[in-house]
C-alpha cells in the first residue's frame, strides 16, 4: 500500500505546484523568473514544488502592480469621448447657424433686388457706380 500512496502523493504535489505556478502572474513570482521556476519544478519535482510554495509563490498580501491608471486608447477614455461629442454638437450648431445666415442673406438680397427695380426709376443722369456714396456695394466686378 505504501508503494502506491507515496508515488500518488508525489504526483499530486508536483501537479498542484506546477498548475499553481502556471496560473500565477509572472510579475508576482518571487526569487527567480517564472520560466526558471517551471524548469526547477520539472527537473526536481518534489523539491521544486516545495521550494515554490516556500520561496517563489506570492503571498496573499502581494498584489499585481497597476501598469496604467488611465485608459490606453482614446476611444476607451470617457472624457475624450464626451469632448468628442461636445465638439460634434458645437460643429453641427455652427453649420446650422451658417446655413440659416446664408438663407437670411439670400432672402435679403432677393428682397432688395425686387424693391430696388420697382421703386426707383433709373434716368440717364442718376446712374451711379457701385463705389459711389449712397449705394450698397457688392463684391461683383464689372
Amino acid at each position: 500500500m505504501l508503494r502506491v500512496v507515496v508515488p500518488i502523493v508525489i504526483l499530486v504535489v508536483f501537479v498542484y505546484g506546477l498548475v499553481d505556478l502556471i496560473r500565477t502572474d509572472k510579475r508576482l513570482t518571487r526569487g527567480i523568473s517564472k520560466t526558471a521556476w517551471i524548469f526547477v519544478q520539472i527537473l526536481l519535482p518534489v523539491v521544486g514544488a516545495i521550494l515554490w510554495f516556500l520561496i517563489g509563490r506570492p503571498r496573499a498580501t502581494d498584489t499585481a502592480p497597476v501598469a496604467y491608471s488611465h485608459p490606453v486608447a482614446p476611444d476607451d477614455d470617457p472624457d475624450f469621448l464626451r469632448n468628442l461629442e461636445i465638439r460634434r454638437r458645437n460643429q453641427a450648431e455652427a453649420d446650422r447657424l451658417k446655413r440659416l445666415k446664408d438663407q437670411l442673406d439670400a432672402k435679403e438680397r432677393k428682397l432688395d433686388a425686387g424693391n430696388g427695380d420697382a421703386s426707383r426709376p433709373e434716368s440717364a443722369g442718376d446712374a451711379r457706380e457701385p463705389g459711389d456714396a449712397g449705394t450698397q456695394g457688392t463684391d461683383e466686378v464689372k
